[in-house]
């Protein structure tokens, strides 16, 4: 992937929608499913800039495992893969 983040946004791989059964043995369709609210971060933007123009640093770095809001962020497709591009007040929180 060949994708660098602008400001304080990130690049996220999704994970994946588990399968899943009814206690009866029924399997949901993908499409009755929520979307997942958590993955991988893959890309890291520089930071946001504050007032005096000097860089925040991002308190997410590549690799972390992360919680983000339902509907936040862009879905972007590249090379076949889809990405979640948002920005790091849309993370709830970090999976340690």
């Amino acid at each position: 992937m060949k994708i660098q983040p602008l400001g304080d946004r990130l690049v996220i791989k999704v994970a994946e929608v588990k399968e899943e059964k009814t206690k009866s043995g029924l399997y949901v369709p993908d499409t009755a499913k929520e979307k997942p609210q958590e993955g991988e971060v893959l890309a890291v933007g520089p930071g946001a800039r504050n007032d005096k123009g000097e860089r925040i640093p991002m308190d997410i770095n590549v690799g972390d495992k992360v919680i983000f809001s339902k509907y936040a962020g862009t879905e972007v497709k590249i090379d076949g893969e889809e990405y979640l591009i948002l920005s790091e007040r849309d993370v709830l929180a970090i999976i340690k």
